[in-house]
């Protein structure tokens, strides 16, 4: 069995973060959306329905039955029984949207679905970046029931200061922990595989810090906020998600917001997430190509992968930055800043390709990880198409 992932109509709603992957590839929580469901169906095999620029790097279904998944949602128990209860032919629907078909592959059709079931409740569903942030206490708190049930957690060194529940703490093998603070009073704190908490940082959950990160000496971590692998966060933060492989190692504030891969904030990077007269935050939409309503008060940066700022850079609230944009010029940059935009302001030349994959193939090779014919290829159709 296979899971076929899709991106049905929502890809678009979540670009910038979408340039580069399908929804499944999504972080939220303590895991992406594909490794959660792998996890809840006991199913490792999975494949991608997305778009044609990405199919080469995320795999196109096998021609077999499968278990057919529009992933940007976390179900209850009763869902997830309905979702594995699927027979051939059998679906079900929220919201008029395709939730989970049992189908086969071969001759792919949705014609197939012979038996649809309306479900109603039980499901967390996510429909902007937006969600990510705001949903992300609720996802850490199901990935850490998920990921930590019957299981031990490392002991916490005693040179740290701890409030709370330990049932709420949770270290993974390899961590180290020491002379911080961690309270889990306001929520659960998960320290992944290998990850590293140094001196003097104050930690308040929910807050979950993936395998091989750091954060740095004094770090200031509200949640709810989940750092993704192999990052380093230093500063003061509130409420973000970093995807992973991304650096904000320095002094600067960054709250209610969304960073992808391969990101790098320079020293003193501060973004915005509540505007002085209070008001709704608006954030660009690439669907609709015009600014809309957030619906929040808090909103901070929504942030493409491999972009990069200078130190000192001082971001509007509700400030959208694409995918491999270098911001390097003083005063605000504006609310929208394009794809390779070489500069960060409006009007800007566009950031030589190659240059840019010089830059991607370095900062990827620093995390022994290999910058792809497929990741060049990525690159190069978001620079001529968008």
């Amino acid at each position: 069995m296979q899971i076929v992932f899709s991106d049905a109509q929502f890809w678009e709603d979540f670009l910038p973060l979408t340039f580069t992957r399908p929804i499944a590839e999504m972080r939220c929580g303590i895991l992406t959306f594909s490794e959660r469901w792998q996890k809840l169906l006991e199913i490792n095999e999975v494949s991608y329905i997305t778009e044609d620029y990405l199919q080469d790097k995320f795999n196109k279904p096998g021609e077999r039955e499968s278990l057919f998944i529009t992933p940007n949602f976390l179900p209850d128990e009763n869902v997830l029984q309905q979702i594995k209860d699927l027979k051939l032919g059998e679906a079900l629907v929220y919201e008029n949207e395709l939730l989970a078909a049992r189908i086969n592959m071969k001759n792919f059709s949705l014609n197939q679905i012979e038996k649809m079931t309306d479900v109603y409740e039980g499901i967390l569903f996510f429909k902007q970046p937006t969600d990510l942030f705001s949903y992300n206490e609720k996802a850490i708190n199901y990935d850490f029931e998920l990921l930590t049930k019957g299981r031990t957690s490392a002991a916490l060194s005693s040179t740290n200061g701890f409030l709370g529940d330990k049932t709420d703490l949770f270290i993974e093998e390899g961590a180290s922990v020491e002379f911080s603070t961690l309270n889990t009073k306001t929520g659960k704190i998960y320290i992944g595989k290998n990850a590293e908490v140094m001196e003097g940082c104050n930690l308040r959950g929910p807050i979950a810090l993936c395998e091989e990160s750091k954060f740095n000496l004094g770090a200031k971590i509200y949640g709810a906020t989940t750092i993704g692998p192999y990052s380093k966060v230093g500063g003061e933060v509130n409420n973000i998600v970093i995807f992973g492989y991304t650096n904000k190692g320095h002094d600067g504030f960054v709250g209610n917001s969304v960073i992808g891969e391969w990101c790098n904030l320079g020293a003193d990077t501060n973004s915005s997430n509540l505007k002085n007269n209070y008001a709704e935050v608006k954030l660009w939409n690439y669907r609709t190509k015009r600014f809309v309503n957030t619906g929040l008060q808090f909103a901070g940066l929504i942030m493409g992968d491999h972009s990069k700022t200078a130190i000192n850079t001082q971001f509007n609230t509700g400030t959208v930055v694409g995918v491999a944009a270098n911001i390097f010029k003083s005063g605000f940059p504006p609310n929208l800043i394009e794809s390779f935009s070489w500069g960060g302001m409006k009007g800007d030349e566009k950031f030589k390709l190659e240059k840019a994959y010089e830059v991607a193939e370095l900062a990827m090779a620093r995390r022994k990880v290999a910058f792809t014919e497929e990741d060049r290829n990525i690159l190069k159709y978001i620079y001529t198409e968008y």
